[in-house]
């Protein structure tokens, strides 16, 4: 008998300790991000800074692909609700703009600004106006705690307008934290200040999928075993809810460059978001 028991919580989610060399990134997304904007921009195929509320980080970027687009993807970034902004991840959109589809990626605001419920609504109306100004089918992914909010979104509560969310085709949750719980042992919670109520409210793996959900959960062979075991989690339990499910592990990956895949048109987890 194999017996596992978490005892360093901080340690089970700490990613750049675990990770050699990471002290590359985020800087390492910075420059590739700038040079994918600035080229979109000088070919007048990106849309810099649109709104869609009220507060400073409210706003997002469109990419367009050279023709009319087959329909939208939205990209969340992570960073624990706490950090990072659209800037850093601009170039993950080369592979679903090289396939013809028209690329969302909002900020929002932070923690402890205000708590993670508030920013599911915050992504919830970014996705309605990007999904206002972009018609055909939906696609959405996030990467951590953005693919907690991803995945939150086709929940039987998603803030989504009921019009926008019948438009979503597949979800690709890349890293994500699909049960909020284990974080309240952290020491992040000092500021995210997760409690039971809202852990129970606003976790994936613990609500209902919308009806029709198509889901993939995807992770790196190489990260944390608690981001394995969240990747699994969702995945087990909304098959079990009639969700279409699958989760997959890609070998050699760790934490910050699973995401790679996405600036890549050819590559399998950009081709996974887009299909039908």
């Amino acid at each position: 008998m194999l017996e596992h028991r978490i005892a360093d919580w901080d340690n089970a989610y700490a990613n750049g300790a675990n990770i050699a060399g990471s002290d590359r990134w985020p800087a390492a997304w910075t420059e590739p991000a700038q040079a994918f904007r600035d080229g979109l921009l000088a070919e007048g195929r990106a849309r810099i800074d649109i709104a869609y509320g009220e507060r400073p980080r409210n706003r997002f970027d469109l990419f367009l692909p050279e023709v009319s687009p087959k329909g939208l993807v939205v990209f969340i970034h992570g960073g624990y609700w706490l950090e990072s902004d659209k800037n850093d991840w601009s170039h993950l959109a080369k592979g679903a703009v090289g396939n013809g589809f028209a690329v969302a990626m909002p900020s929002y605001t932070l923690c402890p600004d205000i708590r993670i419920a508030s920013i599911v609504r915050e992504i919830g109306a970014a996705i309605d106006k990007a999904a206002a100004m972009v018609e055909g089918p939906l696609m959405l992914t996030g990467h951590s705690a953005g693919g907690h909010l991803a995945s939150r979104m086709v929940t039987t509560s998603t803030p989504l307008a009921t019009d926008v969310a019948k438009r979503i085709r597949h979800v690709v949750s890349i890293s994500g934290l699909h049960d909020l719980r284990p974080l309240m042992f952290t020491g992040h919670n000092a500021t995210l200040a997760i409690d039971e109520p809202e852990a129970l409210a606003e976790s994936p793996a613990l609500l209902r999928p919308m009806d029709g959900v198509r889901i993939t959960c995807w992770v790196g062979g190489g990260e944390r075993s608690e981001f394995l075991r969240q990747t699994a989690l969702l995945a087990n339990i909304w098959t079990g809810l009639g969700a279409t499910t699958s989760a997959v592990v890609e070998p050699d990956r760790h934490h910050y460059d699973i995401v790679d895949g996405l600036a890549d048109p050819a590559h399998a987890l950009t081709r996974t978001l887009i299909s039908e």
